[in-house]
């Protein structure tokens, strides 16, 4: 019983509000989130090499393969997942933010863009639904992870891989690298883009992914989840019921 009340006061948060950003960085906000994505910084570098842990652990299931799972990314950002998936004729990605994605080599692999989970074509299917450092960002998290549940083909996973946000290890990790660069570079206290960014933490996140799906594999990047950078999802069998009942709540 006390698992339903504390996913019935988690579900209650949604939609969240994202905490505006002071008017200094919304000046430098997309040149910031390009710069951190693409490693153009040496902490951002460091970031993004840590982060080839998360990539593989979503590429795990088709490692040497042919590329045949047909596959839906949700927030693709720069198509960085794409260098550590096989060559695929049906890969999709969800992506809003096209000044991530509208110049990189790699967008000539994708099948198709969608800027939200609600305009993937009725009855398309996906083997595999993965997420690389996205589902803490997204607001409306409960509706955009029961589309995925009711877009995953017979069989199929969805793979996400997410910082371990509201853990010990975590806050240290940024506070010493990406956090300081940023104060040194403007100034600015980088916890204010955090809060901005990452509105969801991994607690959430995983008890969500637990409630829709039956099966949950789950796995960290350290020593259990407080002292640990990263975290893997794996959801298999998703509960239909459980998904359309948060489609019809916040869809």
């Amino acid at each position: 019983m006390s698992g339903a009340r504390d996913l019935a006061t988690l579900l209650a948060r949604f939609p969240k509000t994202r905490p505006p950003l002071l008017p200094k960085m919304q000046a430098i906000y997309t040149r910031q989130y390009i710069e951190n994505r693409g490693g153009e910084t040496p902490a951002a570098s460091l970031s993004q090499r840590l982060e080839r842990w998360l990539h593989h652990q979503v590429a795990a299931d088709v490692k040497g393969g042919a590329g045949s799972a047909a596959t839906l990314e949700i927030g693709a950002g720069t198509l960085n997942q794409l260098a550590y998936e096989p060559s695929s004729e049906a890969y999709d990605i969800i992506e809003p933010f096209e000044e991530l994605y509208r110049d990189s080599p790699l967008r000539g692999r994708l099948r198709a863009i969608y800027a939200d989970a609600s305009d993937v074509p009725a009855g398309r299917t996906y083997d595999r639904i993965t997420s690389v450092a996205s589902l803490e960002h997204i607001c409306d998290l409960p509706l955009v992870l029961a589309r995925a549940a009711r877009l995953l083909a017979p069989g199929g996973s969805l793979r996400a891989a997410i910082p371990s946000e509201g853990g010990f290890l975590w806050k240290l990790g940024w506070m010493c690298t990406t956090g300081l660069e940023f104060r040194l570079r403007h100034g600015l206290d980088y916890g204010l883009m955090m809060a901005h960014e990452h509105v969801n933490d991994a607690r959430e996140i995983e008890t969500l992914v637990r409630a829709l799906f039956e099966d949950v594999e789950v796995r960290s990047f350290g020593i259990g989840r407080q002292l640990s950078l990263y975290r893997f999802l794996a959801g298999r069998r998703p509960r239909l019921d459980v998904a359309a009942a948060w489609e019809q709540r916040f869809g």
